[in-house]
C-alpha cells in the first residue's frame, strides 16, 4: 500500500530531476543569478560595514528572487510541453503536488546552501555566530518558500500574464516568512541565544504548517480547473 501511494509522487520527482540534470536550465540560470548578484553587492558595499540586519535582509532577498526565477516554471513547463493531461491521467492531484514540491525543495535546498556558503565566503561581515539558529532558519525558510511557491506556480500556470503575476502573488504571501527568517538570520549573525530566536522560528514553523494545509486543500481544485 505504501509503495502504491508514494510511487506516482516519486516518479514525478524523478522525472523533473532527470530533466533538470539533462538540461540544467533552472540550475544554471539560478547559479548565474546568485553569483552575479553577490558580485554586484560586493562591489556596492566596498569598504562599508553594513549592519547584520542589512546583510541578513540582502541574503534573503537574493534567495527570494532566485525562487521567483526558478520555481515559477514548475507547472508552466508542463503546460508548454503539453504533458498536463498525461499527468492528470496517471497520477492523483496530491501525488502531482507532492512530486513537484519535493523537486522544488531539492532545488531550493541546494541553491540556498550554495548561496549561504558563497555569501559567507565573499561578504566578510556576514559571519554566523549561532549556527543552530541559522540552520533552523535556513531549513524552515527553504521549506516554507518551496511550499508557497509550488501552489502559487500551479495557480498562475493557466494565466495569460504568467511572468508578471507570479511575483505579484508571491510577495504578499511570502512577506511574513521573509520578515521572520530575516530576523532569525540577523540574530544568528549577532550570536544571540537560541531562546531569543525561538519566536521567529515558531512563526516559520507555523507558516510552513499553514501553507502545507492550504496547498493540500487548494491543489485539487486548482489542478482540475
Amino acid at each position: 500500500m505504501r509503495s502504491s501511494r508514494f510511487s506516482p509522487a516519486s516518479s514525478i520527482f524523478a522525472k523533473d530531476l532527470r530533466s533538470e540534470i539533462r538540461t540544467r536550465y533552472a540550475l544554471n540560470a539560478l547559479l548565474m543569478f546568485v553569483i552575479t548578484t553577490i558580485a554586484v553587492i560586493l562591489f556596492a558595499i566596498g569598504n562599508e560595514t553594513p549592519t547584520p540586519e542589512i546583510l541578513s535582509g540582502v541574503f534573503w532577498i537574493i534567495v527570494f528572487f532566485s525562487a521567483m526565477s526558478g520555481l515559477s516554471r514548475t507547472f508552466i513547463a508542463e503546460e508548454e510541453r503539453g504533458t498536463v493531461m498525461t499527468l492528470r491521467l496517471v497520477a492523483r492531484p496530491l501525488s502531482v503536488y507532492a512530486g513537484k514540491l519535493l523537486f522544488n525543495i531539492a532545488l531550493m535546498g541546494c541553491l540556498n546552501l550554495f548561496t549561504a556558503i558563497l555569501y559567507g565566503a565573499v561578504i566578510t561581515n556576514f559571519r554566523i555566530e549561532n549556527y543552530g539558529i541559522f540552520a533552523a532558519a535556513l531549513v524552515l525558510g527553504t521549506l516554507g518558500l518551496a511550499s508557497a511557491s509550488t501552489i502559487i506556480a500551479a495557480i498562475i500556470s493557466k494565466a495569460n500574464t504568467k511572468g508578471t503575476l507570479y511575483p505579484v502573488l508571491s510577495f504578499p504571501i511570502l512577506l511574513p516568512l521573509l520578515l521572520s527568517v530575516i530576523d532569525a538570520t540577523k540574530k544568528s549573525v549577532e550570536g544571540a541565544p537560541f531562546s531569543e530566536a525561538l519566536g521567529d522560528l515558531q512563526v516559520l514553523l507555523s507558516y510552513l504548517i499553514v501553507m502545507s494545509v492550504v496547498s493540500y486543500l487548494l491543489f485539487d481544485f486548482v489542478w482540475n480547473e
